[in-house]
């Protein structure tokens, strides 16, 4: 792989020298034989070297920055680099995704070293393994509660309509047409209809908006 991508780089850069190096309009980016924070741009038939900000490399899928992803969503395989922190208050990279705390319902996104505070969706909180918002009662070894982050105690004998769905049983948010809660082995999970339904807390099923009282306000235009 590395032997093809040396060749494709050598063969732009001679292909640039006559005047066909690159495809005469757009935008295409190859990465660099050598190093995984540069690589190849073609813009409008002209060939540059570019380097990734810091806390970015190049995977030819990033699109954090210039083409650029977060370093640790990147294979390199054998290609180089070197991941100097350029940092700042709340910003160990000028580029990064952060956790505000362990278990937070928030994160830090950082861009040129500016922190920038980024909510999970209600009843998710920041997983540092994944990146990402996640279920809280995934990440319990964290130290998360989900009962303190959703809301709401999974009951410890199901009863009424909600037992229909054992093991999974379901329960409706007061006031909430879009969403509802599961208890997953006895922990509260947010979760939500999609595809333009809407939780109906009678049947404590997803419906079309018009079939459920008080949610026909979301229907689709």
């Amino acid at each position: 792989m590395t032997r093809v991508l040396a060749v494709l780089a050598l063969a732009l850069l001679a292909g640039l020298a006559n005047g066909q190096g690159c495809p005469e309009h757009g935008v295409v980016a190859y990465p660099h034989p050598e190093l995984c924070d540069h690589f190849y741009l073609c813009t409008n038939g002209t060939l540059t070297e570019e380097v990734c900000e810091n806390g970015l490399l190049f995977d030819g899928k990033g699109a954090v920055h210039n083409h650029c992803n977060y370093h640790w969503a990147v294979d390199c395989g054998v290609r180089k680099y070197q991941l100097v922190p350029l940092s700042t208050p709340g910003c160990e990279f000028q580029f990064g995704i952060y956790a505000e705390a362990p278990c937070s319902p928030q994160y830090y996104k950082c861009a040129f070293g500016v922190v920038h505070p980024e909510p999970c969706e209600a009843g998710l909180a920041y997983d540092e393994r994944t990146h990402s918002c996640n279920w809280p009662d995934l990440m319990l070894e964290q130290g998360c509660n989900p009962e303190q982050i959703v809301g709401f105690k999974c009951p410890e004998k199901v009863t009424g309509k909600a037992a229909k769905f054992y093991p999974f049983p379901r329960y409706a948010i007061p006031g909430d047409c879009s969403r509802s809660i599961t208890c997953v082995n006895g922990f509260p999970r947010i979760t939500a209809c999609g595809e333009d339904k809407v939780f109906d807390a009678e049947s404590l099923t997803c419906d079309e908006p018009e079939l459920v009282p008080g949610c026909a306000h979301l229907k689709r235009k």
